[in-house]
């Protein structure tokens, strides 16, 4: 796949520079996005980490909350991670009062589930579909997934104490998202992973 895709990271917070940098890395080209006439020019999209609610809420400021729902819904490819992974979710649970999310991916999120910032930690998550060696993962104030639809491909679960086994990477067609933060780590597999998806949905529309 020959492709260079223009994939955009919404810039309202959180880690943009290192996602960016990870989606050059993968032979992407990257956008900072934060109004809608640049969220149109990107082939896909990355949400970083941050505060969902705030990101929702600045989404919502700065006009970007229907657009980026539409894109979503019409096809684009995008992958959240950390409190990207709630704004994908079609569900969640400890959210603030009248908290909206982008959805797309057919799963129910719990905010903060691994605990606050005080309870951040790393651990080895094995990944489907990114090589056999175990991926170095970074959480922080991270969710889990619930509970998930039939059309929804678990990628990692957590392997260790007392929260293994609770879903942490997902799929669902063009939408990807991990409870972890890739971007902080020097292994980019997450991001190949994405930027190769992407380049298959721009073949497929070609």
């Amino acid at each position: 796949m020959t492709a260079v895709p223009e994939i955009g990271v919404l810039a309202l917070q959180g880690d943009v520079r290192e996602h960016a940098r990870a989606l050059e890395a993968a032979g992407a080209r990257t956008l900072p996005v934060r109004r809608p006439e640049e969220l149109e020019r990107v082939d896909a999209l990355v949400i970083p980490g941050g505060e969902s609610t705030t990101m929702w809420k600045l989404a919502r400021a700065f006009d970007l909350l229907e657009p980026l729902r539409k894109r979503v819904e019409g096809g684009m490819p995008a992958y959240g991670s950390c409190a990207g992974m709630i704004m994908l979710a079609d569900r969640i649970k400890d959210g603030i009062e009248g908290q909206e999310t982008l959805g797309g991916i057919d799963m129910t999120v719990r905010r903060n589930a691994f605990g606050r910032q005080v309870d951040s930690f790393e651990a080895d998550v094995r990944l489907t579909g990114m090589g056999d060696a175990p991926y170095h993962a970074v959480f922080i104030r991270a969710p889990w997934v619930e509970a998930v639809g039939d059309d929804v491909e678990v990628l990692g679960r957590a392997e260790t104490g007392t929260n293994a086994g609770r879903i942490v990477a997902v799929r669902q067609g063009r939408l990807m998202a991990t409870a972890f933060h890739p971007e902080l780590t020097g292994d980019f597999r997450v991001h190949h992973y994405f930027a190769d998806l992407v380049r298959r949905a721009m073949e497929q529309e070609d």
